[in-house]
């Protein structure tokens, strides 16, 4: 049996980590996964960013496309778990996604791609069906992995394969766009921030170009330098090739759907305004 490929999002990343959950998925579907490590300063925005990007890189395609598994590894950062966040799992057309319940990872798609509900699973309910209807797990195996801590490795490759399976996985669906996403939200409203920072410097944001009340004023928008604290007038162009060789530009990126990029044409925006992942970079918006 063919199974799909799977690639894998975490902040579980140093390469001992790496290994274990490589060789545990390429066991449980015959592939080695690519697994993507987000050790940066801020992983659920490069995370909320890059899941979008993977979901959309399987359009324009002008024709049927293979399933793809992706699997995401990135707690919220509020401590409201007593053993971190329960997973859910929901598919993009034929794509199957399993994903730690982050409502800021999660708000993007619900934004971008209508993305309305989840299926939110029990670790203990799911290992206890399992065991009792297809799985060949021992109650001490059942307890070993319902018990754990490192639950992105012990239990969410074993609810991918469960999934892609078809097995009759208990879950509960959960409302994506409502509560969940105001406070998700409610901590960047009025800034904009940098999603990713891209290996050439670009400084990708968290939003469309269209979205940023003031980008088609002359003058430009207010950029906040991290350097030097101080804010910087730069103007916004339709593409790339647009912006002045060696000058800063806000122009239309490659990722989501039209989202902006802070960019410096022949160089680094994120050397020239001292921008990480997660810095606020237009203040105020509005």
């Amino acid at each position: 049996m063919t199974h799909p490929p799977v690639i894998s999002l975490t902040d579980c990343a140093d390469p001992n980590a790496v290994a274990r959950q490589s060789a545990r998925i390429a066991a449980l579907f015959g592939a080695t996964p690519s697994v993507l490590p987000l050790t940066g300063p801020d992983p659920e925005g490069v995370a909320a960013l890059t899941l979008l990007d993977l979901l959309r890189a399987t359009d324009l395609v002008g024709g049927p496309t293979h399933p793809v598994v992706v699997l995401v590894n990135i707690a919220p950062r509020d401590g409201s778990w007593p053993n971190g966040a329960p997973f859910c799992y929901f598919r993009h057309k034929q794509h199957l996604v399993i994903s730690t319940l982050n409502p800021r990872v999660l708000a993007p798609l619900s934004t971008y791609l209508d993305l309305t509900e989840i299926r939110v699973t029990d670790v203990r309910e799911v290992l206890e069906t399992a065991a009792a209807q297809w799985a060949e797990l021992s109650p001490a195996e059942a307890e070993e992995i319902g018990r754990t801590q490192f639950r992105s490795l012990w239990y969410v490759p074993l609810l991918a394969r469960w999934l892609v399976d078809g097995r009759p996985v208990p879950a509960r669906p959960h409302v994506v766009g409502g509560p969940d996403r105001r406070a998700a939200g409610a901590e960047t409203a009025g800034a904009v921030r940098v999603a990713v920072v891209d290996n050439f410097g670009n400084c990708k944001l968290d939003r469309p170009v269209a979205a940023i009340p003031g980008h088609r004023a002359a003058a430009g928008l207010s950029v906040h330098s991290a350097r030097d604290g101080r804010r910087i007038q730069v103007r916004c162009y339709d593409r790339l090739p647009d912006v002045p060789y060696g000058e800063p530009g806000i122009t239309t990126g490659s990722s989501g759907l039209g989202f902006a990029e802070l960019v410096v044409r022949g160089g680094s925006a994120a050397e020239l305004f001292g921008l990480r992942e997660g810095d606020r970079v237009l203040h105020p918006i509005g």
